[in-house]
């Protein structure tokens, strides 16, 4: 009897490639989703169509049946982790880096600086006061490792980036590849672009799952981040993505405080606040061996290709979710405000230090200054 095993979701940016890796290891893969984003799966591939947020749709379409494995990515974790209790005999859910207390909003975090690079082990959101969806998180977490805890089941937890690659709901990549496809000239950056983030491309991401797949004895029991290798700022990102469509840009750095049009493809402004957001991966990379599978210059080359040759409708449903109005008049509006503010300021009197060099430059032998 082949081994089984249950992908909750499956129709995300991993979900295919995780997918693609059980049947290469053997496994007879059912995906339960709700059916409203089917993509192209091999044809042994079960599809059982559900909604995973709620115990009671999810429990019946599960009736009398168990899985080897189970890989939560979709819903509400907290439930499915205690559904499966009894049904499968590994768990590996998937939650992402919300979780860490000050990713957010950074002054829930005591001293107001988070750890960078930020270790699975730093403080989590405790309270729902601080950030309801994060607490769930992790309240989603406990479920998953207390199955563990408990022998109903191997668990364990996976802390995804922001992923990128094709088929994401909400393709932050898009802000940059249709402003290039619409022959835009200027592109707001907010304090120069120079936000460092942990992002993970697709396939990486669905490899660390499939190690953790591979090694139940090293990774049961264990939560692990997860990202590329290789961390670009913002503006690394967006001259990448002008590179691989031979188009240039005019940055224009504009202070936080003002950009508002980048808040939409700076997932780093959630709060409206500006600090890096890096996670510590050296712990799957020192226990299950992760390294990245694609690099990321391939990585973002396939992405962006994708969504050239996968174009979205303007103002559809994608660009609603990712919530950019590609409002160009005010975007103009505001660069030439931010402009035209910046060297009226650059008139005012001593604002321009005079500098030279500190250290003493004799002319001669023994020359005191």
């Amino acid at each position: 009897m082949p081994r089984t095993a249950l992908v909750i979701g499956g129709t995300g940016p991993t979900g295919p490639s995780i997918i693609e890796g059980l049947l290469q290891r053997g496994y007879r893969v059912s995906i339960l989703h709700r059916g409203v984003h089917e993509v192209e799966l091999p044809a042994e591939v079960e599809h059982i169509h559900a909604d995973p947020h709620f115990i009671a749709t999810f429990t019946e379409a599960l009736a009398g049946r168990t899985f080897d494995l189970t890989v939560g990515m979709y819903g509400r974790l907290r439930h499915t982790a205690r559904v499966m209790r009894g049904r499968t005999g590994r768990f590996i859910g998937v939650g992402g880096v919300a979780v860490y207390l000050g990713w957010v909003d950074l002054s829930h975090h005591p001293g107001g600086a988070l750890p960078l690079p930020i270790p699975e082990d730093a403080h989590l959101v405790t309270d729902s006061a601080q950030h309801k969806f994060a607490y769930l998180m992790v309240k989603s977490e406990e479920a998953v490792l207390d199955g563990h805890r408990e022998g109903a089941y191997s668990g364990t937890v996976l802390r995804y980036p922001i992923i990128y690659g094709p088929r994401q709901l909400v393709p932050r990549e898009w802000s940059i590849i249709r402003r290039i496809l619409d022959g835009r000239k200027q592109f707001i950056l907010p304090e120069g672009g120079l936000y460092l983030e942990t992002r993970g491309y697709s396939e990486n991401m669905a490899h660390a799952l499939l190690l953790c797949v591979d090694q139940p004895d090293k990774a049961g029991g264990q939560t692990y981040n997860v990202g590329d290798d290789r961390m670009c700022s913002l503006r690394e990102w967006v001259e990448m993505v002008c590179t691989i469509l031979g188009h240039r840009f005019e940055l224009v750095t504009i202070p936080l405080e003002a950009a508002f049009p980048a808040r939409v493809y700076t997932a780093v402004l959630w709060e409206g606040q500006p600090y890096h957001r890096v996670m510590d991966t050296s712990k799957i990379k020192r226990e299950l061996g992760y390294q990245d599978l694609v690099s990321v210059e391939e990585a973002l080359r396939r992405t962006v290709r994708w969504h050239v040759d996968n174009r979205y409708e303007p103002g559809g449903e994608i660009e609603k979710l990712l919530g950019d109005p590609f409002d160009y008049e005010a975007e103009d509006r505001l660069m030439r405000a931010y402009l035209d503010s910046v060297e009226s300021l650059s008139r005012l009197p001593g604002t321009r230090p005079q500098w030279s060099h500190p250290y003493p430059h004799p002319k001669e032998p023994h020359q005191l200054s």
